[in-house]
């Protein structure tokens, strides 16, 4: 017999357990149940006939086994059943969890639900092949919200606010406008960024008539899709194979789908299957026995942790091969330690080394793990080919995301070249750039451009529209305030890292000036697809520079030394930069490229460089097979940008 009963010490003594079998193990013959909890008294498990209500109708007292868990062995076939464990802890019963390791469940979660998985799997599905990548300098990202991308009325899709809505193809504005998926290819972009989409706590599955919102960073069961964007969350196959079938739709449309993955903290405290499996265990606190909050949702967890760090490595390896998804984004990664990390990428190399990692560098509060430990945008260099998002870009362009009435350099606001400048060379150590004065960062953060995401908006925070209406300068018009969303864009576009859109941005989208959405209505989050004939000119403009970017391979260099190589920057006057990009960098078609940021509010004259030069992007316009032939002096119009490429005679 092994003892299961002994007193740690310290969560560093808990024994590790490395199988691979934790949760259920199903076939038709039998269930094998294993259940990590080291400081346990006791486990039991419960089987049920329904996934929700109703009593048990069997209790099994589980036995202990070796490295802190518990096993059970039903004989027969449970297919169709649910069940849940309950821990006893100081001669106290726990409430119920499905587990941790729990991968389907029933409506609303908590009950863990037994299936085949082979009946999840749509039609072909094993021949589902993901869309080739050959550099993560080729990455162009959208993001987007499932329930936001369709559920308005002009969207013209018919699974509103469900998985199944990426599966439609030909749907249309009430304008005819192209929406939906067909709408992302005629945008060109590489990779779709789903926020959350495992099952989360914030949404009552029964209550769906409600509509009910929620982003969904309140993680419930990490392991299974979320119910409510399935067509029936009380089927537990259901939400997994509608999840599946959205993903091989992507991927059959030329996409690759990232999945917004939040380990950073729970929805519940001490009511969470992590702390209803081993107390305390896999979250930190503080020196007082309080939660430690760096997540700002009243916890965080303990990635340094073993089992806590072999959780988070197991469950993307699980996305990764049962779902086939294509990459990672790590909401508030700073709180994770920079091994934990280091050993994600390690273990998806196994699978797939072009799968994507990339997170939110940073924490919402302080933490107790040292920040020399911690996966944030200054120790970036250490983490292994994984990206953080570049906040010095953003808010240069754009302004403070703290403060609302601040703006950036797309509004005539001088003083942000240099981090501006950051975010162009892909946070690297480059000569031109003097970190003293970058707004966020004081010294280079990237061994190389592929670990830097530039943006200027995401679902957090404002969308860009409303922030540059509440950064407008006094007498600013409509007509600027698109000038200044293209300004914006080009820069993002143009510069060296991966560049990342927030889903509606092409339209104009706007959140009626809310910053913060996360649980607003409908009709503050959706995409309004009429948007689309009449902001026709901006999403073409973005569209040009998608395609700009693609056809250009000087704008996505590889390596750090390639860029300072073969990136130059142009001495030029506040609010206004100009770089050079020589030496058919990357294999380039052409020697030289020319980009020209005009943050002034009005026309400044430049000299170009010596010889004659094609447009490719002036005054809000681009074509990629050039729009005039110049040389000598050419004027920059006010906020807008220039690019040109060098003739050769």
């Amino acid at each position: 017999m092994i003892d299961n009963k002994s007193v740690y010490n310290s969560f560093d003594d808990y024994p590790v357990y490395s199988g691979d079998d934790l949760g259920l193990t199903y076939s038709t013959k039998c269930s094998k149940f294993r259940f990590w909890s080291p400081a346990a008294n006791s486990v039991k498990l419960n089987i049920y006939n329904e996934g929700l209500n109703g009593k048990p109708v069997e209790t099994c007292i589980m036995q202990p086994d070796k490295n802190g868990t518990w096993i059970y062995k039903t004989v027969g076939d449970l297919k169709g059943k649910f069940y849940t464990f309950q821990v006893k802890i100081n001669d106290r019963w726990l409430a119920e969890t499905p587990g941790i390791w729990a991968k389907a469940a029933g409506v609303n979660g908590n009950r863990a639900a037994i299936i085949d998985f082979s009946e999840t799997n749509p039609e072909n599905w094993e021949n589902d092949k993901k869309p080739e990548l050959k550099s993560f300098a080729d990455i162009i990202i959208y993001e987007v919200h499932i329930r936001d991308f369709s559920i308005s009325p002009t969207s013209g899709i018919t699974n509103k606010g469900k998985f199944l809505s990426f599966t439609e193809n030909g749907t249309v504005s009430p304008e005819g406008e192209k929406t939906g998926t067909d709408h992302l290819k005629d945008l060109g972009i590489t990779h779709i960024h789903l926020l959350p989409v495992f099952d989360f706590a914030s949404i009552d599955e029964t209550k769906l008539d409600e509509n009910k919102y929620n982003w969904g960073y309140d993680p419930q069961n990490y392991n299974l899709p979320e119910g409510g964007y399935s067509t029936n969350p009380y089927e537990p196959k259901t939400r997994i194979r509608e999840f599946k079938e959205m993903v091989k739709s992507l991927h059959s449309n030329g996409f690759r789908v990232i999945m917004d993955v939040v380990f950073n903290h729970t929805f519940f405290n001490e009511n969470s299957n992590l702390f209803l499996t081993a107390q305390k265990y896999f979250y930190r606190y503080k020196a007082d026995g309080s939660w430690s909050n760096a997540s700002g949702c009243f916890n965080e967890t303990a990635s340094e942790r073993q089992m806590m760090r072999k959780y988070i490595v197991d469950s993307v390896k699980y996305w990764a091969t049962e779902y086939h998804i294509d990459g990672f984004r790590f909401d508030l990664m700073g709180i994770h330690d920079i091994k934990t990390m280091n050993e994600v990428r390690a273990a998806l190399n196994r699978i797939d080394t072009s799968i994507f990692i990339y997170g939110e560098g940073w924490t919402a509060n302080e933490s107790p793990l040292s920040e020399d430990l911690r996966a944030v945008k200054r120790n970036a260099r250490q983490l292994n080919n994984i990206a953080v998002f570049c906040d010095d870009i953003r808010d240069a362009l754009r302004g403070n995301w703290y403060n609302p009435k601040i703006g950036g350099f797309v509004s005539g606001i001088c003083g942000h070249e240099e981090s501006l400048k950051a975010g162009i060379t892909g946070a690297i150590k480059h000569h031109h750039v003097d970190y003293s004065k970058v707004k966020y960062a004081n010294q280079a953060y990237t061994n190389a451009p592929t670990q830097l995401i530039n943006y200027v908006s995401c679902h957090d925070d404002f969308c860009l529209m409303d922030k540059l209406k509440e950064t407008a300068p006094a007498n600013a018009t409509d007509c600027e305030l698109l000038r200044f969303n293209k300004l914006a864009q080009t820069a993002v576009f143009t510069s060296q890292g991966i560049p990342f859109i927030y889903a509606g941005e092409e339209i104009c989208r706007n959140k009626k000036g809310i910053h913060n959405t996360f649980k607003s209505p409908d009709e503050i989050n959706q995409i309004n697809w009429s948007n689309k004939s009449k902001y026709k000119d901006v999403f073409n403009y973005c569209k040009g520079l998608i395609e700009l970017r693609k056809s250009y391979s000087a704008f996505r260099m590889n390596s750090a030394n390639e860029v300072r190589k073969n990136l130059k920057f142009i001495k030029t006057s506040n609010s206004f930069i100009a770089y050079l990009i020589d030496g058919y960098a990357n294999n380039n078609a052409w020697e030289d490229i020319v980009v020209i940021l005009n943050g002034n509010r009005n026309a400044v004259d430049f000299k170009l460089l010596e010889g004659r030069w094609k447009l490719l992007c002036h005054d809000g316009k681009i074509n990629i097979n050039g729009i005039a032939n110049v040389q000598g002096i050419l004027r920059i119009e006010a906020s807008s940008a220039s690019i040109l490429v060098r003739i050769l005679n």
